[in-house]
């Protein structure tokens, strides 16, 4: 019974509309075309409340993008070859409305007038549509998915605002050209984007550049995990100490956000994670751990532990955590671990395009970078020389093709240490002379950047603490 109430309230509601200000737009337009592309900048034809008037506003847009005259005389032509002349209330309806005509700066006024009406119609919907959803319990979603898919229609709507937001003037570019190579020459390092945190690899990319996907691609026990925690730690450090109000978002699709703390602590306080994790530490130790959790508990950083998420719930939390919180970087460990959604697809590397699709446009539309990480295929493995390459990415179309760096992570220690020969044959003394030889180095790869060269940057990893850290200078 109270479902019903308040589905026939909702109806009895009447809709935000201005059919004055829709007259007075559409008759202004018609007496003198050289304001529908300002006009256009600000609405469509669906946001006219009047069916009659989003017909008549279609119908000029079309005439207007073929180069012809939109006026009374051409409408009528246009609406006669379709048979739907009376649907407008014929020729005299098109000739009243230009009676309407006002100036172009009160033109302008009308059509936020008109989006701002549609906007209040949408909420409107988008609440009855809210209250459905939480009335019908034969509906299989939770509430959670309720409260998603109102987020992301809200998102959608807050976003759209005006047409021109799709736009921008070759100026305003070439002015944040200039603010972004003024901030980079302030800047020692020449970073403009997210630092990494290491000097060499940020010398090569300029840091993680808003809008960006960037993939850190490894085969297992690479360091994929380390790399990104360490990246995200010196994000989220850099933001604390700036006393900026933005925060990392770290998607850890594999490791709980216990076990990611674990890692970041035991780097910061040079305690292993397995001595931390065992209780295995002195009380010097245990000291120290305590006060490195101190100085860096307030960090900015958010943990989404969900297994398997999908690419929107993924994208509808950042886009909260942004509102919320602002934000600076999304990470996601790993894009192998994602789902795209519920419908099926003809193969994994379908969905894996998909979801890549979906962080690539999740980072333009948040205006971030998104750092993924990936797997690599086994192809690496079965070559003599195991360095990855583009190839070996897991789906590597989508992924390669989507991405604007990709970086691999390899390390030739770990290769090596599994072919040890028999102890005290000469084999083995030229394997130990090559491991203290490779010891601790790691290469981070960059096999792709649309902003820069690739090559290859030397770091050192030390394994015990999970830290990759620039090398040492000869």
């Amino acid at each position: 019974m109270d479902s019903l109430k308040i589905q026939t309230l909702s109806k009895e509601i009447k809709l935000p509309s201005n059919i004055e200000a829709e007259q007075a737009l559409i008759g202004s337009i018609l007496v003198n075309n050289d304001i529908i592309d300002e006009i256009a900048s600000i609405i469509n034809n669906k946001e006219f409340y009047d069916p009659l008037h989003s017909k008549i506003y279609e119908f000029v847009e079309k005439l207007h993008n073929k180069g012809m005259i939109a006026n009374p005389i051409t409408l009528k032509s246009a609406f006669e070859n379709e048979n739907s002349l009376s649907e407008v209330g014929g020729t005299e309806y098109l000739v009243k409305l230009t009676r309407f005509s006002s100036s172009v700066r009160q033109c302008i006024d009308y059509a936020k007038i008109i989006h701002e009406k549609f906007v209040k119609r949408e909420l409107v919907k988008i609440s009855e549509n809210l209250t459905e959803e939480s009335m019908d319990e034969s509906l299989e979603k939770s509430g959670d998915d309720i409260i998603q898919n109102t987020e992301k229609l809200l998102f959608d709507l807050a976003e759209r605002g005006t047409f021109s937001q799709s736009f921008s003037q070759f100026g305003k570019a070439l002015d944040q050209t200039l603010e972004m190579a003024t901030s980079a020459m302030k800047n020692d390092q020449g970073i403009v984007g997210v630092p990494t945190g290491l000097v060499d690899l940020d010398e090569r990319l300029g840091g993680l550049h808003k809008s960006d996907l960037v993939i850190i691609a490894g085969r297992p026990s690479m360091g994929k995990t380390a790399l990104a925690t360490n990246i995200a730690f010196h994000a989220a450090k850099k933001n604390s100490d700036e006393n900026k109000k933005s925060v990392v978002a770290f998607f850890s699709l594999e490791m709980s956000s216990e076990q990611l703390s674990t890692r970041i602590v035991s780097e910061q306080s040079r305690i292993k994670s397995n001595d931390i994790r065992r209780g295995k530490i002195t009380e010097e130790e245990m000291n120290r751990l305590i006060e490195t959790s101190r100085n860096i508990h307030e960090l900015p950083m958010l943990i989404d532990e969900t297994p398997a998420i999908t690419i929107s719930t993924l994208s509808n939390r950042a886009r909260r955590i942004k509102r919320l919180f602002g934000l600076d970087l999304i990470v996601v460990d790993y894009i192998q671990l994602m789902s795209a959604g519920s419908r099926r697809y003809d193969g994994r590397v379908q969905e894996i395009s998909e979801i890549t699709q979906g962080l690539k446009a999740l980072a333009k539309e948040l205006n971030v970078p998104v750092l993924a990480l990936s797997q690599l295929s086994r192809a690496a493995e079965q070559r003599d020389d195991k360095r990855p390459q583009l190839s070996d990415l897991r789906e590597s179309g989508s992924i390669e093709q989507d991405a604007d760096v990709v970086m691999f992570v390899y390390r030739e220690e770990y290769y090596l240490e599994r072919k040890e020969p028999k102890l005290g044959s000469i084999e083995h003394a030229e394997w130990q002379s090559k491991m203290n030889e490779i010891l601790g180095s790691a290469d981070i790869m960059i096999g792709k950047q649309r902003h820069g060269p690739t090559g290859n940057v030397k770091v050192e990893f030390e394994a015990i603490y999970t830290k990759f850290k620039d090398a040492k200078k000869n």
